[in-house]
C-alpha cells in the first residue's frame, strides 16, 4: 500500500518526473538551503514559545504579536501535531506501518467547550499564491483524531509578509473532501502502477529544480 502526505501529492501534481527522480528513486538527495534552514528555525522558535513559553530569539522577535495572539486563544494547544490515518480513515500513530496518509500541523488549538478547533501553518515564503489545501488535509485528520470537533477555522500565517490566508471547514463537508483527496491520491497510485512519470514545465524549472537531467532545467548538466 502506498503511503501519502500533502507535500508528496503536491510535488507529484507539480511535476511527476521531479517527484519520481527525487522521492521514488532518489537520484537527487534533498539539500538544505539558507531558506529551508531559516524556515526550520522559525518553526522551532514558534513551537517552543507555545509549548514551553520560551522567549523568541532576537532574530524572531518580529513574530511576537502573532505568537502572543496564538498563545492567548482559548483551548488546548498542540504545536507540531503529528497525525495519521489508515486507508479506512481510522486514526493511527504517525509512524504506524499501516498509515495511509499523514501530516504535521504547525499548531492546532482545540476548544473542547465549543466543539471547535483552529489550525495554523507558518509560511516564510511569498503570499502571492496561497494554497490552503494543506490545511484541508490537516482539518480532515483533526476531525478523525478529535471526533467531538464540529468546525475548524485557521489559516496560513505568512509571518514575513504579516498576512493571513483564512480557512474554515465544517464537519458536514468531511465526506466530500475525503473523496477529493482520494481522487488526487489515485492519480499518484496510477503513476506508480504504470511507471509513468511525465515531466511538466513551469516557471520553477530553470532556476529551482534539482533534476538537472531534464531538458526543461536551466542548469542541465
Amino acid at each position: 500500500m502506498a503511503q501519502h502526505s500533502y507535500s508528496g501529492i503536491k510535488a507529484f501534481e507539480t511535476c511527476a518526473r521531479k517527484y519520481h527522480d527525487t522521492k521514488v528513486v532518489k537520484l537527487y538527495p534533498r539539500e538544505e538551503t539558507e531558506a529551508t534552514l531559516y524556515g526550520t528555525n522559525l518553526h522551532e522558535q514558534a513551537e517552543l514559545f507555545i509549548k514551553d513559553g520560551r522567549p523568541l530569539d532576537d532574530a524572531y522577535k518580529f513574530m511576537q504579536p502573532v505568537m502572543d495572539m496564538l498563545a492567548e486563544m482559548p483551548g488546548r494547544k498542540f504545536p507540531e501535531l503529528e497525525m495519521a490515518v489508515t486507508e479506512a480513515l481510522v486514526p493511527c500513530g504517525f509512524k504506524d506501518p499501516d498509515y495511509w496518509c499523514r501530516g504535521i500541523a504547525d499548531l492546532v488549538v482545540v476548544d473542547d467547550d465549543n466543539f471547535t478547533a483552529r489550525v495554523f501553518d507558518y509560511k516564510t515564503g511569498n503570499n502571492k499564491y496561497p494554497d490552503t489545501d494543506q490545511l484541508m488535509l490537516m482539518s480532515l485528520m483533526i476531525f478523525k483524531h478529535f471526533p467531538h470537533v464540529r468546525r475548524i477555522t485557521g489559516g496560513l500565517l505568512f509571518v514575513l509578509k504579516n498576512t493571513v490566508s483564512k480557512y474554515k471547514i465544517d464537519r458536514s463537508q468531511e465526506h466530500d473532501l475525503w473523496w477529493r483527496w482520494r481522487e488526487r491520491v489515485a492519480k499518484l497510485d496510477a503513476a506508480h502502477h504504470h511507471d509513468r512519470w511525465p515531466e511538466k514545465s513551469s516557471g520553477l524549472c530553470r532556476k529551482y529544480c534539482e533534476v538537472t537531467a531534464c531538458h526543461h532545467n536551466g542548469r542541465r548538466s
